[in-house]
């Protein structure tokens, strides 16, 4: 089994990096999907986050109003931490079942989480690699008002709530470019996974990166070697 964390800021192309993944036969673990999960009327973190919040976070139809919920949490970072504390020990049980089913059937799984706000979290990265789908914030910000359709304001305010690209960088094994064309971010993705499983198949201790392609930006490359 092999665990994979990948995460990218907005509009970073990582669910494209994803979605080529799962194409690859990677079993997917969307942190995003789990975190909608564990707030369904049934399961017990929503009754949490409406003694913590307030009644004001539950809709009519006894489901979670998002949008009040994320009013509150945008800006207070107390308030993000406590939902957090909330829903993280539920996502993370759910995390641990996939992986425990799936492994049982299948021992030589790579699993990827697919992980928005990795770098955010602070996590215990408990990952055997961390792969950052990478764009610089200008990009990422022309493709929010582009494909989007959000406003400049929008944009910059969805990029500044999260950490910088340095940040994210700095926690990265793999930084892949996606500035490039969606075809060559794939063939990037197709090298580094066929490294991954062939390394995997072999029965090797460690995973060898350093002759897979140069994923780095051109800008965060080292002139020294």
């Amino acid at each position: 089994m092999i665990t994979i964390a990948l995460t990218g800021g907005i509009a970073s192309g990582k669910t494209t990096i994803s979605n080529r993944l799962r194409e690859l036969g990677a079993v997917i673990i969307d942190a995003d999907d789990i975190a909608r999960q564990v707030v369904k009327p049934d399961q017990p973190a929503l009754a949490k986050i409406a003694k913590h919040f307030g009644q004001q976070v539950i809709a009519a139809d006894g489901t979670l109003d998002r949008k009040a919920l994320a009013d509150i949490v945008f800006n207070d970072d107390e308030a993000l931490k406590a939902l957090n504390d909330i829903t993280h020990p539920e996502i993370r049980k759910v995390t641990e079942r996939i992986i425990t089913e799936v492994s049982a059937e299948e021992p030589n799984t790579i699993f990827v989480h697919d992980i928005p706000l990795l770098a955010e979290n602070r996590s215990n990265y408990d990952y055997d690699f961390i792969w950052v789908a990478d764009s610089p914030a200008d990009v990422r910000k022309e493709r929010l008002i582009e494909d989007r359709g959000m406003t400049e304001e929008e944009a910059q305010a969805r990029i500044d709530a999260q950490v910088s690209d340095e940040e994210r960088r700095m926690i990265a094994d793999i930084v892949i470019d996606t500035t490039r064309t969606i075809p060559e971010t794939l063939d990037q993705v197709d090298e580094l996974f066929a490294r991954l499983d062939l390394t995997h198949s072999s029965n090797e201790d460690e995973i060898r990166y350093d002759t897979a392609p140069i994923t780095v930006p051109v800008e965060e490359r080292s002139t020294d070697s």
